[in-house]
């Protein structure tokens, strides 16, 4: 698996799970069993129409990233908010030299050095990809 496949799952999860939709919930007479479905009457009473679904605020694919990360153990320890290394450690993926080179390359940098400069460049740009696979990353850590 890719570096950034590695963090992608690291932070956003399992969204498999999140997106599953709940089964619609029956209504059900005193004796547990279904009272009429949609479109059917019971007693010369016309069936009840269901209720919309609540409106969300955010997608359900959608993760707040600075919030789950910050629920770490370790978070108010390392800097992940401006350091690739510290978030990479705060996730459980190597921050050796090498895999942030393999990384940067994923992203479309092929002269990464491991300067203060790349390791900007860097955490910015997988924050970016971050965002664009589904997490809600503030701008302040894509800009």
């Amino acid at each position: 698996m890719s570096i950034f496949g590695k963090l992608k799952d690291a932070i956003l999860g399992d969204r498999k799970e999140e997106a599953r939709p709940a089964p619609p919930a029956q209504d059900k007479g005193s004796f547990g069993k279904p009272l009429g479905g949609a479109g059917t009457a019971s007693a010369g009473r016309p069936a009840p129409t269901p209720a919309p679904a609540p409106a969300r605020a955010a997608s359900i694919d959608s993760v707040d990233v600075e919030r789950r990360l910050d629920a770490r153990p370790g978070a108010d320890n390392l800097n992940w908010r401006t350091s690739i290394v510290d978030l990479m450690k705060l996730v459980g993926v190597d921050s050796s030299y090498d895999n942030r080179k393999e990384l940067a390359q994923e992203l479309g940098r092929s002269d990464y050095a491991g300067s203060a400069e790349d390791n900007i460049w860097l955490h910015k740009a997988t924050m970016r990809q971050i965002a664009q696979n589904g997490g809600r990353v503030p701008a302040s850590m894509t800009d």
